[in-house]
């Protein structure tokens, strides 16, 4: 896909204030730890996350969208009234029917032109929003979308803890089976907002230029979850999923770089999905960016879900020291989503986004 007149008007994210510590989860896992003779200490090591962070149980994820949406609009001085799709793209939801963008749609008070609709594809929910509301902007089907995601994995921890303590205890988790447990210890949470419009509207806004996508669907049996805004629980084969989604990476990076004839040396910025560590090295030097600057959002926040890639967007174009804030800069968003697919959305930056919004 090739992008000539879209825009990304405005990016902005709302953070929980309460924090758990890699150290301080250890601890509530001391039972498990001691029972499993686990070192204290490897959740960090392993994974590079020294913190997250959460909601209380039951917070609902349209209060943290409407939350985003409101700090973005108070941040751009963008109109809402002339949104003519609103898509709400994370991974947790209020609940199945209706959607939660038609919450979101009522807290904003957004006008009844606006076409609404949930869009859920594991971590890639918010990247897949974006490329849809891009081709019906270039399409002529809509001039502005506001696209939202409210990820809160306070209830999945809460549920992991309890669960693997009680399972140690009989007996019913070992050092090979608390394996696919791990990843939900990483992650976090957070809420973020962005507005896209017609580039023509707007000339000095950064422009999307181009995506591919790419899926294998052989491995959506590798991470599974369920729940509500009560109660979540995961199970993931890491190892697995982290090779089967840097090989998908591979191919979707190889086929961009044909459609975009971008390479390499060309790009400012490389920013992967904040899974942890391992992750990003593994993506970055398998596909040839190892020097390329990137910017991480997991060591404090962990991996938030659907907002893991657009809040790294979002807290890079605040950070006045990076050399984001310049003329003409190339950035990849590259995005692996459990299920399985791979995104990568390649930006041009155009001129200063902070003094735009």
């Amino acid at each position: 896909m090739n992008f000539e007149n879209t825009a990304l008007l405005g990016i902005d994210h709302h953070l929980p204030q309460d924090e758990l510590s890699s150290s301080e989860l250890e601890e509530r896992l001391k039972p498990t730890y001691e029972k499993l003779k686990l070192p204290f200490g490897r959740l960090e090591l392993m994974t590079g996350i020294q913190e997250r962070r959460y909601w209380p149980i039951g917070t609902r994820p349209s209060d943290l969208s409407t939350q985003a949406a409101l700090n973005l609009k108070k941040k751009t001085k963008e109109s809402f009234e002339d949104v003519d799709l609103l898509i709400h793209a994370s991974v947790c939801r209020d609940f199945l029917e209706p959607s939660t963008a038609s919450v979101v749609h009522a807290n904003l008070t957004l006008g009844e032109q606006a076409m609404i609709f949930d869009l859920s594809n594991a971590c890639l929910g918010v990247i897949n929003a974006m490329t849809m509301a891009a081709q019906m902007i270039e399409r002529g089907q809509i001039r502005k979308a506001l696209i939202v995601s409210g990820e809160n994995g306070g209830p999945l921890i809460e549920e992991t803890i309890s669960t693997l303590n009680e399972k140690v205890l009989n007996g019913e988790i070992t050092r090979k089976s608390i394996k696919k447990y791990i990843a939900n210890l990483t992650i976090g949470s957070a809420a973020t907002a962005l507005l896209l419009g017609k580039a023509s509207d707007h000339p000095h806004a950064p422009k999307l230029k181009h995506a591919v996508v790419k899926t294998d669907s052989s491995a959506n049996i590798l991470c599974q979850g369920d729940g509500t805004p009560h109660g979540l629980m995961m199970e993931t084969d890491s190892e697995a999923l982290m090779m089967k989604g840097v090989a998908l990476a591979k191919k979707t990076w190889e086929e961009f770089k044909k459609v975009s004839t971008w390479k390499e040396a060309d790009l400012s910025w490389a920013l992967t999905h904040q899974v942890g560590k391992a992750h990003e090295e593994l993506t970055l030097k398998t596909l040839g960016c190892e020097e390329v600057p990137t910017f991480r959002t997991y060591p404090k926040y962990g991996n938030t879900g659907s907002s893991a890639l657009p809040l790294t967007l979002s807290m890079l174009s605040q950070n006045h020291q990076s050399p984001l804030q310049s003329h003409h800069k190339k950035l990849a968003l590259m995005g692996i989503g459990s299920g399985l697919t791979s995104i990568i959305l390649g930006l041009d930056w155009g001129v200063l986004l902070g003094d735009q919004l």
